[in-house]
This record gives C-alpha cells, structure tokens and sequence, in this order.
C-alpha cells in the first residue's frame, strides 16, 4: 500500500481504543511532575495542647486553621478562623480570595481586638503562615504560648476540623453551587453568627456557645 495513501486515511478514535482493546494494547503516558517551591518553616512549636481539648475558662486555649470553599467556575474563597476551646465559639474569623500570611494575621489581629486581655495556649497546624517568623513575633507580643500538630496528623486539631465539618454539611454542601463570591461570603457570615449564638450544642448543655459563655459569667 502506498504510504501516502495510508497517511490520507482518518480513523475514528473509537475504533482504535476498540483495536487496543482487542489487542491488549495500553498507552502509557509519564505524569507530569509538579513544579512547585517547597517552604521551609521559620518557628516549629511542640505540641503542647497535646489533644487535651477541656477548658475550664473561656480564652484559655484558642485553635486556629484556614479552609477552603468553590465557587463560580474554578474559583476559591478561603476562611480562617480561631475557636475557643471552651464554648466551641468562633471567636473570629475571616474570608478572602488568598491563603497567606494576610489572611491569618487579620484573623488574629480581630481575635485580639475583641479580647485584647486574653493570654491562651495558641495551637494550629504546621501551615507556613504559623510557622512564619511574624506570626510567631505577634504571638509573644501579646504573651501567649504556642502549640502546633504533630506533621500529618489532623486529630491533634480534632475540634478545628470538626467545626470546619458541621459548618461545610450544614450550609456549604446544603447550597451545591456557589456562582459568586458575595454570596459564599453572605452565608459563611450567616451561618457562623446562627452558630455562635443559636445552634444548640449537647455538651454545652444543650446551650448554644455564647449563651453557655454569658451563663456561666
């Protein structure tokens, strides 16, 4: 057969996966490697919290974390957040368009502005924004002590990720599609206000984490 006529001939794909198929024949393709800049943490703290998640008095131990929400057409938001260990309340948080320093910084410098007396055991995850040098500077600033997770092990932030858990399936996942960012914002402020001031919670005796915190003052 002449090549050039062989050459001026279109097969379907089908019918070649359909031949390959037949023949055994697999395609074999090399995965592209990521390329990416791996950070080096500044300040690595002990875990100090230990996973003892009591708390006899409100601000004596705060945890913290960053997660991420979809919307639009592959676009993210990101929420940070600090939890008070001893009501569960969200003692402040914030959303924005990037995860970085920014971000995090914000969300400690709100925490702070609402309880500028406070002094708890500070603990997160090894994200690079808690391990930076700046974030460390605020921390002994306003004299508190730093825990972080022990590397790969998310149940050292046991009651971060659980909040991160009720707030995703009892709003986020409810929603399934999220077409602008104002409207993620709008029921991410919603949600953690019913949750702080409305959302029952057993442990708290059947109070919510504000009601249990003003009830026991």
């Amino acid at each position: 057969m002449n090549i050039n006529h062989r050459l001026s001939n279109i097969y379907n794909h089908k019918r070649i996966y359909r031949l390959m198929r037949i023949l055994g024949l697999k395609s074999v393709i090399r995965i592209k490697k990521k390329r990416y800049i791996k950070v080096s943490a500044e300040e690595i703290a002990c875990n100090m919290l230990n996973r003892n998640f009591e708390a006899s008095n409100s601000n004596e131990k705060w945890l913290t974390d960053v997660t991420e929400f979809k919307y639009g057409i592959g676009k993210k938001a990101y929420l940070s957040a600090i939890l008070d260990l001893y009501d569960n309340s969200i003692v402040a948080y914030e959303i924005g368009h990037s995860n970085n320093n920014s971000l995090v910084f914000k969300t400690f410098d709100s925490a702070i502005k609402s309880n500028p007396n406070a002094r708890p055991l500070f603990h997160s995850d090894r994200g690079y924004q808690y391990t930076s040098y700046g974030f460390r500077k605020r921390l002994e600033l306003y004299g508190m002590e730093q825990s972080m997770s022990r590397a790969g092990k998310c149940i050292d932030n046991g009651p971060m990720e659980n909040f991160w858990g009720i707030l995703k399936s009892e709003k986020y996942y409810l929603k399934g599609k999220y077409c602008t960012y104002e409207e993620l914002k709008t029921d991410i402020d919603n949600y953690i206000s019913f949750y702080n001031n409305k959302r029952l919670q057993k442990r708290l005796n059947s109070m919510s984490p504000l009601e249990y915190r003003s009830h026991a003052a």
